[in-house]
């Protein structure tokens, strides 16, 4: 089956040959509203491809799921199959791995706290029972005076889990300016994503392959 950019081609080439556009479209079997067509699904793209760009740029390590999140903060709301469908469109990619460099011990950390209750640092710690049964660990500190919020101890945290405790932490010390986390799942879920703006927290992850 010949498809319509190639009858559009071959009615181009007979123009060329001095034949009317009106009489090769009959000859052809081409409807001439065709040739004004204007496609429109990449002019409602354009804005969404310029953002996920800048989004892709700023957050290597996120995958089109969280991108999707953070799109539909910017007020891009769309389903999965679409951010998937132009993430492949545009080759974006997580990068690989690099090997890991050795950390200079006095680097300046992003965005430093400047008082109580402005940056809360956030990780796991992992320990195992006496027969063998793993616990995890989440850990809460406050990075500016240096108080720990709160240890929570199971046997398997998600993301769900992080946010009760978070939660609670928020309701009696208030909400901190800044969440800093390295970049685990848990930290960095959806779930998690879409739960720090409603508590007015801005997040403050380490970069990648760069613990302090």
């Amino acid at each position: 089956m010949v498809s319509a950019r190639v009858r559009r081609a071959q009615v181009a080439y007979i123009e060329q040959r001095g034949l009317s556009r009106r009489r090769a479209c009959a000859l052809l079997s081409v409807a001439r509203s065709t040739f004004g067509y204007q496609p429109r699904l990449a002019v409602k793209d354009a804005p969404v491809i310029v953002a996920m760009r800048e989004l892709a740029a700023q957050y290597p390590r996120y995958g089109y799921r969280r991108i999707q999140v953070f799109l539909a903060r910017a007020g891009h709301v769309m389903s999965p199959d679409r951010v998937h469908r132009l993430w492949r469109q545009e080759a974006l990619q997580v990068p690989r791995r690099r090997p890991r460099r050795r950390v200079a011990r006095h680097r300046p950390r992003p965005l430093p706290a400047e008082g109580a209750t402005g940056m809360w640092a956030y990780d796991f710690v992992f320990d195992a029972c006496a027969n063998g049964q793993q616990l995890k660990c989440l850990t809460v500190v406050d990075e500016y005076t240096r108080e720990c919020l709160a240890i929570d101890v199971a046997g398997s945290i998600r993301s769900g889990h992080v946010i009760e405790v978070l939660s609670r932490l928020v309701s009696v010390h208030g909400a901190p300016r800044y969440l800093r986390s390295d970049n685990g799942p848990e930290f960095v879920s959806r779930a998690v994503l879409r739960w720090l703006p409603s508590a007015n927290i801005d997040t403050a992850a380490i970069d990648p392959g760069k613990p302090w």
